[in-house]
Formats: C-alpha cells, sequence, structure tokens
C-alpha cells in the first residue's frame, strides 16, 4: 500500500474501515466532493488535511508518515529503534513493568511480534522448546508457540490457543494492513494444528494452558499499549502479560 500515490491509499484506509466518503468527510468536517476529488488525484491535501483524514481512520503512526509522503509533505513522527539512547526513558518503563511484573511472566514484543525485553518468569515457560534456534536471534513469540519444536507440544489448549492467536493475527492485519504480518499468519496456517480443541480452563477467556517443570501451568493474558505515543516504534511496542488463572499456577511460581 506505501508504495501508492496519496489517493489510492487514502481509499483503501477508508474501505479498510468500512466507511463511506460520505461518512468520512462528515467525520473530518470536510466535503464528499472534496474526499472524491481527493481520492482521485484531481485535488492535493493539506499537511492538516492529511494527519485529520489519518486520524479519523484511525491510521497507525507508521501508515500516517507513509500518507504523509505521498502527499508531498515530511513525516511528522518520529521513529527510532528502541536501542537508540532517545529511547532510554521508555526502555526503562519498559522493564521496570515487566520486573513488576515477576514471578509471572511477562514480555514485549514489536509491531510483527519479535521480542524485545522479558523478565525472569518466561524462562520457566521456555524450558521445553526443542529447536533451539527458535529462541535464537530475533525471536518471534508467535512462530515459537505455535511452532511444532517450539512450545506447541507443551501447550494442553493448543487448538483453543492456536485459534485465538490466528484470531488475534487477522483482527491485527486488519487494523494496518501490513504484509509482513499477513506473510506470519500464512506461515502459521501451515504448522500442525490439533484434530479438536481441547478446553483449557474458566470460561470468561482464553487460557494459556502448558505443561513446564514447574508442572501443569495456566495464565490468563493482558496487553498493555502506550496510551499517548508520538513516535512510530513506542506506538507499535505491546506488552504481554500472564497472569495465574489459578491457585495451583499461583503457588508453582511463587514457590509455595
Amino acid at each position: 500500500m506505501n508504495n501508492l500515490s496519496f489517493g489510492p491509499q487514502l481509499r483503501s484506509w477508508r474501505q479498510r474501515r468500512k466507511l463511506s466518503q460520505l461518512d468520512l468527510a462528515l467525520d473530518a468536517e470536510t466535503s464528499q466532493r472534496h474526499l472524491s476529488c481527493l481520492e482521485s488525484g484531481r485535488a492535493r491535501p493539506s499537511r492538516e488535511m492529511v494527519l485529520r483524514l489519518a486520524g479519523q481512520l484511525d491510521v497507525p503512526l507508521r501508515e500516517r508518515n507513509a500518507l504523509l509522503l505521498a502527499a508531498g509533505y515530511a513525516p511528522a513522527f518520529a521513529e527510532k529503534p528502541l536501542d537508540a539512547p532517545e529511547m532510554a526513558a521508555a526502555r526503562a518503563v519498559v522493564q521496570r513493568i515487566l520486573d513488576g511484573h515477576a514471578p509471572h511472566p511477562a514480555l514485549a514484543v514489536d509491531r510483527h511480534w519479535h521480542m524485545v525485553a522479558a523478565n525472569a518468569g518466561i524462562a520457566p515457560l521456555l524450558a521445553g522448546v526443542a529447536d533451539t534456534s527458535l529462541l535464537e536471534g530475533r525471536v518471534n513469540v508467535l512462530r515459537l508457540s505455535l511452532h511444532p519444536k517450539g512450545l506447541a507440544p507443551q501447550i494442553v489448549n493448543l487448538g483453543e490457543w492456536r485459534a485465538h492467536l490466528l484470531e488475534r493475527l487477522e483482527r491485527q492485519i486488519l487494523a494496518s494492513g501490513d504484509p509482513a504480518l499477513a506473510t506470519l499468519l500464512a506461515e502459521l496456517r501451515r504448522y500442525p494444528a490439533p484434530d479438536h480443541a481441547t478446553p483449557g480452563g474458566p470460561g470468561i477467556a482464553v487460557p494459556l494452558v502448558l505443561e513446564t517443570p514447574l508442572g501443569r501451568l495456566s495464565f490468563l493474558s493482558t496487553t498493555t499499549l502506550f496510551g499517548t505515543p508520538m513516535e512510530v516504534t513506542l506506538s507499535e511496542l505491546a506488552i504481554e502479560a500472564f497472569y495465574p488463572a489459578d491457585e495451583a499456577t499461583a503457588a508453582a511460581l511463587s514457590g509455595k
């Protein structure tokens, strides 16, 4: 999508959000005629209009920069690697959250589900990974979870957990339009799937149930995002925290 000119990109985002030209025009406080001209390339948007439309369409910051570039403007949002000196404060906050969650597992992932940080609680969950190459370099959490030589053999409710992860990834692709995520989804779907879903625990949410050196552990997960990011990398960072879903798991993790 990012190789397209502004008009086709705008139209694609509008259609992705299932909005008519009239709906978007009303939300952005412009006319349907002007919006039509922008999409067809008969009019050039102002920088303010690009940002207004992108905001109404909830376009991710990375793609807002792409829209600005396509319209002939400089990007509005900085993008720095997480290990850059300017990101020291953000790194410290992330690590503080992860360490504060111990002894329960927690990790941080980037937009493509590569693990960028973790706490010590993750280690026991990875002890049974047969293919250690999955733990080398940039570890992809979804690949590690569903690969037949990764965590998959240890996941008691693999069918249920696999369906949950794939559905979540599908929603992320729909929201972001990221082709790399679509490629990852295709790869994950090729991995062997169980013949049936095995219920894993309480019905309030999909748990992750694992056989580990500490015994059978059951977790419920939450996702934390930065609420007001103005930087691309930070806007794409997610913290995945796992909480004991039963007393036995809580006791095993606390060493009782």
